[in-house]
């Protein structure tokens, strides 16, 4: 009994002494130099040249036109273009309709044997087409006595190409000198 005594009057004076015990605040101070050498290298990647297609609406249906539009791009040289093409066939047909409604029958054929595969059609039926106001047999006698104003009559009398399809041959061959060009930078 008397070892508890002796270990609980210990126990009671670390006790009593931690309680009492103050805090020990230590001040430190160091000094230290870093070198550091450090190379980086950026690289920056910008998004390739764009060439836009331009937007040709032609979205109503009543019209007689076909948008049509591109564009090239190298990394130098972009191009691009876009044009409306008329359909003449097209123009034909509404135009013949309209005659057609308003009670013009021979002038809606008419129009209608500005086609070429009309034309030959109504030759091989042996209903030839109106010219100058006559129909039936004296309109195919009149057809054989004027050749040029049939409807594949497209070259002059020097052989040459009406101004049309001039216009149209040089658009195109400027188109495909441009696309050449873009292919030689390349």
């Amino acid at each position: 009994m008397r070892n508890i005594i002796r270990l609980s009057t210990i126990l009671f004076l670390i006790n009593i002494s931690y309680l009492n015990a103050e805090t020990i605040v230590t001040d430190s101070t160091s000094d230290s130099t870093i070198d550091s050498n450090i190379t980086s290298t950026t690289k920056l990647t910008s998004p390739p040249p764009s060439a836009i297609t331009p937007q040709i609406n032609v979205s109503n249906s009543d019209l007689c036109t076909v948008g049509i539009a591109g564009a090239v791009q190298t990394q130098i040289l972009g191009i691009s273009m876009g044009t409306v093409y008329t359909e003449e066939n097209c123009i034909r047909l509404k135009l013949s309709k309209q005659l057609y409604n308003l009670g013009m029958r021979v002038a809606a054929v008419s129009a209608l044997c500005a086609d070429r595969s009309v034309f030959m059609a109504m030759k091989n039926s042996g209903t030839p087409c109106p010219i100058d106001g006559l129909t039936g047999q004296s309109a195919a006698d009149r057809w054989e006595e004027v050749p040029e104003r049939w409807p594949d009559a497209e070259l002059n009398d020097k052989g040459e190409w009406n101004e049309g399809k001039k216009s149209q041959a040089r658009g195109i061959g400027a188109v495909g000198g441009l696309f050449a060009l873009l292919l030689l930078l390349l």
